[in-house]
């Protein structure tokens, strides 16, 4: 039997680099994934997939390569005693491009002839190589490349100036980077799941939000899915069929939290867990589900060849969710007076399956006494919804300047 490996260099000699990125687009409409594919697919000509995917999107993803030129505010988070800002978030309102290398917890920064370049629990830096001493080190936290606040100071302002905001002209048309959109209100029916104190359902609140975020969506020109939006009862598979069935651009699940310690409060984003096998999946998929393939080139139409294509788009996609779950948690704590938990991964059924980029988003807990009488009023699940909308906003802006570079 073929492997892996040699099915994939047999991929690439049958059909050439220039199309081996068109294949990850056949899974969906023309034009509906965003042009950092062609960037991922083009790299893993010489590299073997699993590293190449870990180094094309981390980078991109979690720390932010695209740049966008806006006004800044950037969140800080306490980190061990000390406040932090995020690296991505002051590059991009600065419009410096940050490149992550996972393996030596190295980072470069780049504007103009300006170089800085910082190593993960270290707190000396190089600015233009020049060594600069901040107060505390590097850090990750909440899945995001941190520094000291600090570093602003010392290593940015006094060589890279806050970025002009863009033009009017140049604001994001949503539906022309995300055209479909499916929303899955959590529980309903029979399941109500979390109950407040005071009685509050998590089943009404999932669905009162979703309501809102459909039709801020809809009000952008995207077309939006509901997997329910009544009081019924879903089945964790349909919801997810639904999404894949329908080809959409993302899948987005709301849902309210519970804990046994009535003190923990906050809003959280999930994406699907790194120990979910993408190969697994893969193999899985090149056995089960349909692959529209009507490029000659491809008329071998090998099983091994079909698993690579779905082992590239599943690592792919966990890439888009983890940018879209910071960009959504951003939103949060721009908007929202609540303690913003940020990112994490999780093995939930409904993201293992979902076969475009995913996030579960938990709005707050049910059983803190606060976030319940908040999640109880109308106008703050208006401002929850609004900044799931933004964060998706924020996650197309990165789609379109991607898709800007390409030209």
């Amino acid at each position: 039997m073929e492997s892996r490996s040699a099915g994939f260099h047999r991929l690439m000699l049958e059909c050439g680099t220039k199309h081996v990125a068109a294949f990850i687009r056949l899974f969906k409409d023309a034009g509906s994934i965003p042009a950092t594919s062609t960037i991922f697919a083009k790299e893993t000509m010489n590299k073997k997939l699993k590293f190449t995917s870990l180094f094309i999107l981390i980078p991109l993803f979690i720390c932010g390569c695209a740049t966008l030129p806006v006004k800044e505010s950037v969140p800080v988070y306490s980190l061990n005693g000390a406040s932090y800002y995020s690296l991505a978030a002051l590059c991009q309102a600065r419009g410096i491009v940050l490149s992550y290398d996972i393996f030596s917890r190295t980072a470069n920064l780049t504007k103009d002839n300006n170089t800085i370049d910082l190593m993960v629990g270290d707190n000396l830096i190089l600015v233009n190589k020049r060594a600069v001493l901040l107060s505390h080190p590097v850090d990750i936290y909440m899945g995001m490349l941190v520094v000291p606040v600090k570093f602003k100071e010392l290593a940015l302002d006094p060589i890279i100036k806050i970025a002009k905001a863009p033009p009017k002209s140049s604001v994001v048309l949503l539906s022309s980077l995300v055209k479909k959109v499916v929303i899955d209100a959590g529980h309903g029916g029979h399941d109500p799941g979390a109950v407040g104190r005071t009685g509050l359902k998590e089943k009404d609140v999932n669905l009162d939000i979703a309501r809102s975020l459909a039709n801020r969506l809809r009000q952008e020109g995207v077309e939006v899915i509901m997997t329910r939006s009544s009081d019924i009862f879903i089945p964790l598979g349909k919801r997810v069929e639904v999404a894949n069935n329908t080809k959409a651009d993302l899948f987005i699940s709301v849902h309210a939290n519970a804990n046994k310690a009535r003190s923990i409060h906050g809003f959280e984003v999930y994406y699907v867990s790194p120990t979910v096998s993408d190969s697994t999946r893969a193999s899985y998929a090149a056995k089960h589900y349909y692959l529209n393939l009507e490029s000659s080139c491809f008329a071998s139409n090998s099983q091994v060849l079909k698993a690579i294509l779905w082992d590239m788009l599943y690592t792919y996609n966990r890439g888009e969710s983890i940018s879209l779950a910071s960009d959504i948690c951003r939103a949060a704590g721009d908007n929202l007076n609540v303690r913003i938990i940020g990112i994490k991964d999780a093995r939930f059924e409904i993201l293992r399956g979902a076969r475009m980029p995913a996030v579960l988003v938990e709005v707050g807990f049910l059983s803190n006494v606060r976030e319940e009488q908040l999640l109880r009023d109308g106008s703050y699940r208006e401002k929850l919804s609004q900044s799931i909308l933004e964060g998706i906003l924020n996650y197309a802006r990165k789609l379109q300047l991607v898709q800007g570079d390409k030209g």
